[in-house]
């Protein structure tokens, strides 16, 4: 059985990808679950997650999924990743997108969303948390 965050990870990039906010920043193709400093540039990349069991329920079927997105650009400035932060928060404060696997999502929303320098000085970064709380369907 696949875990929710996987399913939260996909609805997510369904969302981003379907954004035209986003993807006029950042081509849908550049939004995906890859490792380290993208080579393409401006990208996002969807990933890291914890969950973490809500105890909302005996059977332990509400769990709290964080979500970590990571946006790049190829600039020395926060400028153009911080645009694209916001174009992530636009996208991701419409409508709930609906889950596969058997599960729904009752609250996603943005916790954190913070810009930092890349040490290499050539690039934009910004690390944005997501919040979701899933239950069985």
């Amino acid at each position: 059985m696949t875990d929710q965050s996987y399913y939260v990870q996909k609805a997510v990039h369904g969302v981003l990808t379907a954004s035209g906010g986003v993807t006029a920043l950042v081509p849908a193709t550049s939004i995906a679950d890859f490792g380290g400093v993208p080579t393409l540039f401006p990208s996002i990349i969807v990933g890291e997650a914890q969950i973490i069991d809500e105890g909302q329920r005996v059977d332990r079927s509400v769990v709290r999924v964080y979500l970590t997105l990571h946006l790049w650009t190829k600039e020395p400035s926060l400028n153009a990743v911080k645009k694209i932060g916001g174009a992530v928060r636009a996208a991701l404060s419409g409508p709930m997108p609906a889950l596969d696997g058997g599960y729904v999502l009752g609250d996603l929303r943005i916790d954190d969303t913070r810009y930092v320098r890349d040490p290499s000085g050539e690039n934009g970064h910004g690390v944005v948390t997501l919040n979701a709380l899933v239950g069985e369907a």
